[in-house]
């Protein structure tokens, strides 16, 4: 027996488009007892509120019905979201729909919430008993979190398959399992410890594209009876793969995954997110704003990858206070990796503003006001340019800047697309490093310098934070371990550094509410931790 695993880059709501994916991985797939897709493959994931529509429900079934005509002798198993009729309950069932021959099986989802909370509002649980009978084998069919047990232990392994009253041969797992740096290692553990708890090989398949702020790794995998790796997928590629069930009894660890490094992890990450994020919208060319410091020399670099430099447009807009080695640094960043730039002063920008402005402020001081406004004259020139020549501007802001709310709106957090906002300030140093590690590409000098928003003579970011090494520290305590000022205070760092920290992130929540989507790379991104914006 031969079972194919369709890791597919499939697109949210493209019902056609993802129809024809199937129809093709299918069809190359003949010969196949089971050709698996991963969860709500039909229509990509998550569609959010378009299961809301009537008509959108109608082209899935539709799409299902043309899959059957077309691959009717080819066994398939494909997420699609299916009405409840029962008149009960929430009006979708999250489902897996098997279809061969004219026959139509469908298996409902059980854990629903459990991975991703949203879907509460669009779908039913369901108890049913997920057994497919292919030839004589009997398949527990489980999508998401069927194969999880939310508990203490949030990666504990589920009662799931212990539900069914007759143990399967084999167990699928139709997945849409997000990126975060440290999950593809915990998911292989996950999916190890469930098959040495059920004795039943296991094969696991998951999304692989970006999806705005969500990216999916695919890493695909079949587990045998030992526990081992016998067939794996790649990470952050599309690939229909073919293994033959034999390998199930294998004593060895036949095609064991290599888990990248982190900084690999995350590169290969951001790259798919920014390429996906422009190839499904249709967009060619990227924009933004090129200071000389880090943080954009890291974005112009990633986006260059993903889009070509020829397509990565940077802008300069050095102010008054800009040094020369910013301008320096920025032009070798875009000369490095052959984009092209343009240089933009803003100081008559700036100085028509603050005329402007004049009898209103009459002679009050230079202030933050004033730094302002240098930002958003950044932001009004680079959003012009894009309005003019139809680049997507990228945000080049970080996740230590986005947590205690140092940047402006309307000027440096304009964007259509946050790359970086949820890499800390030291992570981004450290994957300057990483893209260098063979030859410069980033300069040095960018990476070695001290951080500043050059906004006022002598300025750099340690005047208004602490030193980044002691604010991601602090700021990871808080935002991914959930550790509140006592317990953060109790691990050694200065009561006043720490309560100054926090204070900072809740009051910058309005801020982070209207900044572009983030690309979520961390298990803590800041889509997924949600405040109230107005609190005490």
């Amino acid at each position: 027996m031969k079972i194919t695993l369709a890791q597919i880059n499939f697109i949210v709501g493209d019902v056609d488009g993802n129809k024809e994916k199937i129809i093709e991985a299918a069809q190359q797939s003949k010969g196949s007892s089971l050709v698996v897709f991963p969860e709500l493959s039909l229509c990509g994931f998550f569609p959010h509120n378009l299961l809301n529509y009537s008509d959108f429900i109608e082209r899935c079934e539709k799409a299902v019905d043309e899959i059957a005509k077309k691959c009717d002798d080819i066994p398939l198993l494909i997420g699609v979201p299916a009405r409840n009729t029962s008149g009960k309950g929430k009006p979708l069932f999250n489902t897996a729909i098997f279809l061969h021959q004219g026959k139509r099986q469908i298996f409902k989802k059980k854990n629903i919430g459990f991975d991703n909370i949203i879907e509460t509002n669009y779908f039913e649980p369901s108890d049913d008993n997920n057994i497919l009978q292919l030839g004589c084998m009997k398949v527990a069919v489980t999508i998401g979190s069927d194969i999880y047990n939310i508990s203490e232990d949030e990666f504990l392994m589920t009662n799931r398959v212990d539900d069914f009253e007759e143990k399967p041969e084999i167990i699928v797992n139709l997945a849409a399992d997000r990126f975060d740096y440290q999950r593809a290692a915990k998911r292989r553990e996950i999916l190890r410890k469930s098959v040495l708890k059920h004795e039943v090989p296991l094969i696991y398949v998951n999304h692989i594209g970006g999806n705005a702020n969500l990216i999916y790794d695919g890493g695909s995998m079949v587990f045998g009876y030992m526990g081992y790796v016998v067939k794996s997928l790649p990470f952050f590629k599309e690939d229909v793969a073919t293994f033959d069930c034999e390998l199930f009894i294998s004593m060895k660890k036949e095609d064991e995954q290599v888990i990248l490094s982190k900084m690999e992890l995350i590169h290969n990450a951001l790259v798919l997110g920014i390429r996906d994020f422009f190839s499904k919208q249709g967009f060619k060319k990227a924009i933004l704003g090129l200071s000389g410091g880090l943080d954009s020399a890291l974005v112009i670099a990633l986006a260059a990858k993903a889009l070509g430099p020829e397509n990565v447009l940077g802008i300069l807009m050095p102010s008054q206070y800009s040094s020369d080695h910013s301008i320096s640094d920025a032009i070798a960043s875009a000369e490095n990796l052959g984009c092209p730039y343009h240089i933009v002063p803003i100081r008559t920008a700036f100085d028509a503003f603050d005329e402007t402005l004049k009898p209103i402020f009459k002679d009050m001081p230079f202030d933050v006001t004033e730094e302002n406004l240098q930002a958003r004259s950044r932001g009004v020139i680079v959003m012009a340019i894009s309005n003019k020549f139809g680049n997507i501007l990228l945000n080049t802001s970080n996740k230590s800047e986005a947590s205690v709310g140092y940047g402006t709106l309307y000027g440096d957090l304009c964007g259509s697309l946050s790359v970086i906002g949820d890499l800390y300030k030291t992570e981004a140093f450290e994957l300057c490093r990483y893209i260098n590690r063979d030859k410069e590409i980033i300069p040095w000098h960018t990476i070695n310098k001290p951080p500043s928003a050059e906004l006022r003579p002598g300025q750099q970011d340690t005047d208004s934070l602490p030193d980044y090494h002691v604010l991601d520290a602090i700021l990871y305590q808080h935002i991914e371990c959930n550790k509140d000022t006592k317990e953060i205070i109790a691990q050694g760092f200065d009561e006043t550094v720490v309560n100054k920290v926090v204070r900072m992130v809740y009051r910058n929540d309005f801020k982070r509410f209207q900044i572009a989507p983030v690309l979520a790379i961390s298990p803590r991104p800041f889509a997924m931790r949600e405040m109230p914006i107005v609190k005490k």
